[in-house]
């Protein structure tokens, strides 16, 4: 385990460049096991979901390493259909699996996902999409039995654009007899990105980008090589780690489309943001204290619920009243108590947060809660007056390769503790 020691209130200046996707990266992964063969990923960031994703993968029979941020997977032999209790447990991406296995053996054996604590996180909209297709579906004893023989094209219209239950049908439905059509579906970057992938293999995918997608089924894939996109959420957190602690930066790599959104909050919070419109950067300027905010999340192109808790970190910080709304994930203020540490007026009602801005803030020593309040409190230890440290950062290593350098790359004073215990 890790910890996070920040000086606070030194503004930033300097650029970084964005890792691959987490959101993006992980899909494929799970994906590969639909072709028979190697499949190459680049810009695979080393971060720990990364390796869990590994971890499963390797326990069905792939091999597969990682070097260079160059991903090499393959999936020749598929031997096993369980996938270990500890993995799930520790990953609700591994619930991911499910869509390529059935499609790729016939068979799956999982048990209810784990990963943070951000309230039910139902996964029904998954396997009703599964038994659509034709999967038989049992559930007993907190794990899921799925069996088939070959998939079956059908219609699916899912009550809520889960951006994990679109992904799961697409990733089943490209091995499908038959055409597929996915209506009501999430639209968020990652799965454009994970059509394109599949698309490259072979698959036959129209209306990426839309909330229709269209699956004609192929009788197999080919393994290939692939980039994903940039991480949004990262950057969107060094953006707003310098409205926190003001000064300008430029986080490189991204596309800014992407983060429509969270940059009209961050214009409308008092940030100065240049954009080309390509995936080469965006600068952001603060020169004071960000405003108050009024905001809800939703899914995209709505803001962000990967970027509630660090904005929610940023409104601690600002001039005035901010009302920040979490209409994705009920649980998703965890972060919220270890924030009132740091001397923030924080006040909960049910989903919304009401937040009292205050500059500086005071240091404190804080646990991380799970994987987006982590970084939330490094964003809060930037603007305040002394020197932070955040314990749990095991957390915050789910889905940022190396926060501490990225930070530093920035203008930082950051630095990594190892702890030992026992």
């Amino acid at each position: 385990m890790s910890a996070i020691q920040i000086q606070g209130l030194r503004p930033l200046c300097g650029s970084v460049t964005v890792q691959g996707s987490k959101n993006a990266v992980l899909p494929m992964m799970a994906a590969s096991l639909l072709a028979k063969g190697t499949t190459v990923l680049c810009r695979v960031p080393a971060i720990a979901d990364v390796y869990a994703m590994f971890g499963i993968l390797e326990s069905l029979g792939c091999r597969c390493s990682l070097s260079d941020g160059t991903a090499v997977i393959d999936a020749s032999r598929v031997e096993e259909v369980q996938i270990p209790e500890k993995f799930v447990k520790a990953m609700r991406s591994s619930v991911m699996v499910l869509g390529p296995l059935i499609a790729r053996t016939g068979e799956a054996v999982t048990y209810y996902p784990g990963g943070c604590v951000l309230g039910k996180r139902p996964i029904d909209l998954h396997l009703s999409a599964l038994r659509s297709l034709g999967a038989e579906i049992r559930e007993a004893g907190g794990m899921i039995v799925a069996s088939a023989g070959r998939l079956r094209g059908t219609r699916i219209r899912f009550g809520f654009p889960s951006v994990g239950a679109t992904e799961n049908a697409v990733m089943a439905a490209v091995l499908a007899q038959g055409t597929t059509v996915l209506e009501n579906c999430a639209r968020e970057p990652e799965i454009t990105d994970l059509c394109g992938f599949l698309n490259a293999m072979g698959a036959r995918i129209s209306g990426a980008g839309s909330n229709t997608l269209t699956v004609e089924g192929a009788s197999e894939l080919k393994p290939c090589r692939y980039t994903p996109g940039a991480d949004r959420i990262c950057a969107g957190t060094y953006l707003a780690a310098a409205m926190a602690a003001t000064g300008e930066i430029a986080v490189k790599g991204v596309e800014p489309g992407q983060l429509a959104e969270p940059l009209n909050v961050m214009r409308r919070m008092g940030a100065e943001i240049e954009t080309d419109g390509k995936a080469s950067g965006i600068r952001l300027r603060m020169r004071k204290r960000p405003r108050g905010i009024v905001l809800k999340t939703g899914p995209y192109p709505a803001f962000p619920t990967d970027l509630q808790s660090v904005f929610l970190a940023v409104a601690c910080t600002a001039d005035g009243e901010s009302r920040l709304t979490e209409e994705i994930f009920e649980a998703r203020f965890a972060a919220a108590r270890m924030l009132r540490r740091f001397g923030a007026q924080i006040r909960l009602d049910d989903r919304t947060a009401a937040v009292t801005g205050r500059s500086p803030l005071t240091p404190a020593i804080v646990c991380a809660p799970d994987l987006r309040g982590g970084a939330a409190l490094a964003v809060a230890a930037l603007a305040a007056d002394g020197i932070s440290l955040i314990e749990g950062c095991e957390h915050i290593e789910r889905g940022y390769e190396d926060i501490c350098r990225d930070l530093g790359e920035l203008g930082a004073e950051v630095w990594t503790i190892k702890q030992k215990f026992g």
